[in-house]
């Protein structure tokens, strides 16, 4: 994980709170002072908040946990909607359905009916149906994805949720604290920080505030989701050592091949240049005999003229 710097939190906006007589008590904890009627959030337990809540997800992503991020404030929406899907990562930014978490054995036949319709479309099955028909449940498809389309995932409940205002979140805190599910939020000075279990003390109202906390606790996630998909393929391949054996014996017999082709390839050579010494010898063999017979005719010739003189 990045450090944090105080200047880019100050700078992202993450020390303005709310106006004094909208405090919490609670958060006096973390107010540094009080100036024209706003408090202002102490930025140091805002990066100690953030350090906290990035290690503790990213430890939940070690583990293979599952982390659910609920943003549906108008400012959070888009930003969070955005990094999430790059991220992977389960999310629900439209609104919070009642009994999500508390109610799970319901909600999950409606994400159940949103996988199965986006199947049975992508496969052509809406095809027997009227074009009227198939209009209706095009349209029925994304009211329903609008809601469940960022969990559509989902297995089980999530195992830990990130919440951008806990105010506007009520109802979602009240069914995480329900089912004891790790908790981590962005808390105003509106809010009580006691009721969640990792509190990031900060401004939860400027889209600066919220991107860059929010992209540092993705990160995390992310990042300690890497180091679980390479821990776990360390391990395939050390319950798989025959495929290790196989690709290096595969190695070997190339190099064996290889080898073998090479001295076929010099013994070929070897033969090639014997054939051509010897052919080359039997030339000069033959030019010697026919020199010979020349010779021969030639004295055999001088000796018939001596005689017939």
């Amino acid at each position: 994980m990045k450090d944090i710097a105080l200047k880019d939190l100050l700078e992202a906006g993450c020390h303005f709170g709310h106006k004094s007589q909208k405090w919490h008590p609670k958060a006096s904890k973390f107010i540094y002072q009080k100036k024209e009627g706003i408090h202002i959030i102490d930025l140091v337990k805002t990066r100690d908040g953030m350090k906290k809540a990035g290690e503790r997800v990213k430890t939940l992503a070690l583990e293979g946990k599952v982390l659910l991020v609920v943003a549906t404030k108008r400012q959070a929406k888009g930003i969070v909607t955005e990094m999430v899907k790059n991220a992977g990562i389960p999310y629900m930014t439209n609104r919070w359905v009642g009994g999500f978490i508390t109610n799970w054995e319901e909600v999950k036949k409606n994400i159940d009916k949103v996988n199965m319709m986006k199947k049975e479309k992508e496969e052509g099955g809406w095809q027997k149906f009227p074009k009227h028909e198939q209009v209706k449940l095009d349209k029925d498809l994304r009211k329903l994805e609008l809601v469940y389309g960022g969990v559509a995932q989902l297995t089980s409940i999530p195992d830990a949720v990130f919440i951008i205002d806990i105010k506007k979140e009520d109802i979602c805190l009240k069914e995480v604290r329900q089912k004891d599910i790790v908790s981590v939020a962005i808390v105003d000075t509106n809010s009580n920080p006691d009721l969640v279990h990792y509190v990031i003390p900060a401004n939860d109202d400027a889209v600066g505030s919220i991107q860059f906390i929010a992209k540092y606790i993705i990160d995390a996630y992310v990042e300690g989701r890497n180091i679980l998909k390479k821990q776990e393929k360390g391990k395939d391949e050390i319950k798989n050592p025959t495929i290790l054996s196989t690709g290096k014996n595969e190695e070997i017999k190339t190099d064996k091949i290889a080898s073998e082709q090479n001295v076929k390839d010099e013994n070929r050579k070897k033969e090639e240049e014997v054939k051509s010494d010897s052919s080359k010898a039997k030339g000069k063999g033959v030019k010697k005999e026919v020199n010979k017979k020349k010779a021969v005719e030639k004295t055999k010739t001088n000796t018939k003229k001596k005689t017939s003189k």
